[in-house]
């Protein structure tokens, strides 16, 4: 079963020159699949994630998640649309500061008047599976940046979402704390088949995907499966990497 069908989508920002930021892109992915999406700076992988999560709208082409096109949507049922179908994750966190960790984690399931007795219960079900139980009280300026983007990942998933978008999700953790995300996202891919789409630079983030699809210049480039080993898969995204061009510091491939 499909839960996004990207057909033929292009996007082209108007102005004294006109830029295209995406030509003709498609891409399909069935539930459960876990795809990162690499590309040098520039080359439309931010673009695309905008399209794809309603933030921006498309020049031309068709986006449909789970057989529907939110594009098409008034901007209430749009609103609605995001909170219920769509989870997202930032490299920013975007915890709200003024509410403790658990408030942040309910505020998908607050805004949609859920039941009080079911909103306890998943929280603590999602925060044990990620292990911040011990701080669900806590303000969020009293936790570590592991700690927040492990609260952005449970906000995330907490209403159980078609498709969550995640970008650059490591992009501000040491490389201990990268790496235990990525481990809790390849988890939650698995057990709660969530279908997750990955923006991000860094090669070792990548190499915990299903498959990888490389950008450039606003096309598609290549794509690349892991097949059994995660180190081989590591080296095959360097080496499309190597190929793809960019500044040499623009992809981190310092961590394995």
């Amino acid at each position: 079963m499909e839960i996004l069908k990207v057909s033929n989508l292009s996007k082209i920002y108007k102005g004294t020159i006109s830029y295209e930021a995406l030509v003709h892109i498609d891409l399909t992915i069935p539930k459960g699949e876990f795809v990162g999406i690499m590309g040098p700076s520039g080359s439309g992988k931010t673009t695309l994630l905008n399209l794809v999560s309603t933030i921006d709208t498309p020049t031309s082409g068709a986006v449909l998640i789970n057989g529907n096109d939110p594009h098409r949507l008034t901007a209430d049922e749009l609103a609605v649309f995001r909170r219920r179908e769509l989870g997202f994750v930032f490299q920013s966190f975007n915890l709200l500061h003024t509410l403790t960790v658990k408030e942040n984690i309910l505020l998908p399931l607050t805004l949609d008047g859920t039941d009080l007795t079911e909103m306890n219960r998943r929280v603590e079900e999602i925060a044990d599976k990620l292990g911040i139980s011990g701080i669900l009280n806590k303000r969020t300026y009293e936790i570590s940046g592991g700690q927040a983007q492990r609260t952005a990942i449970a906000r995330a998933l907490i209403h159980t979402p078609k498709l969550v978008l995640a970008d650059e999700p490591t992009g501000n953790l040491d490389s201990k704390s990268a790496r235990d995300v990525m481990e809790l996202l390849t988890m939650l891919n698995k057990e709660e088949e969530a279908t997750m789409m990955l923006v991000t630079h860094d090669a070792m983030a990548a190499s915990y995907c299903n498959r990888v699809v490389f950008i450039k210049d606003g096309k598609l480039y290549n794509e690349i499966y892991c097949g059994d080993s995660r180190e081989a898969f590591y080296q095959k995204i360097i080496n499309v990497l190597s190929l793809l061009g960019g500044s040499g510091n623009e992809f981190s491939t310092i961590r394995v």
